[in-house]
């Protein structure tokens, strides 16, 4: 069945919708479906949400993906970096001690002014900060 299954991934990654927990547990299988539609970690099981090196394959194409990572992994630069590169506005699901980093401030507001929202206070305040949605 991983075999069968494995091929349909390499079709349409969108099939891991309809694969079995076990298969949905299988970090390969899971990869595969990512490489092919990276939304779809959120078919991912509760442990692989936990995989930095999955979750990091995902949110660098669909930065989305941060919605659905386990909170860890919502407190990880590495992850935490790729995500708002690829789209701002997901800053508002990384950690509070991140949105409070002033690096990675900088990148989710380059990518999306609107990220500016969901800065800590502190960074909202921060006069760089300020002059970047200006």
């Amino acid at each position: 069945m991983k075999k069968l299954f494995g091929t349909a991934i390499k079709q349409d990654g969108e099939a891991l919708e309809f694969a079995s927990d076990r298969l949905k547990d299988n970090k390969d299988i899971v990869m595969q479906a990512i490489e092919k539609a990276p939304w779809t970690a959120f078919y991912a099981s509760d442990k692989l949400k936990e995989d930095k090196e999955l979750i990091l394959a995902s949110v660098k194409k669909y930065g989305q993906t941060l919605y659905y990572a386990s909170q860890n992994l919502r407190d990880d630069e590495d992850v935490v970096k790729a995500a708002v590169s690829n789209k701002g506005i997901i800053l508002k699901y990384a950690s509070y001690r991140l949105r409070n980093n002033k690096e990675i401030a900088k990148i989710a507001i380059s990518q999306d002014k609107r990220a500016y929202h969901f800065l800590s206070k502190e960074l909202k305040e921060d006069e760089e900060i300020k002059k970047l949605i200006n």
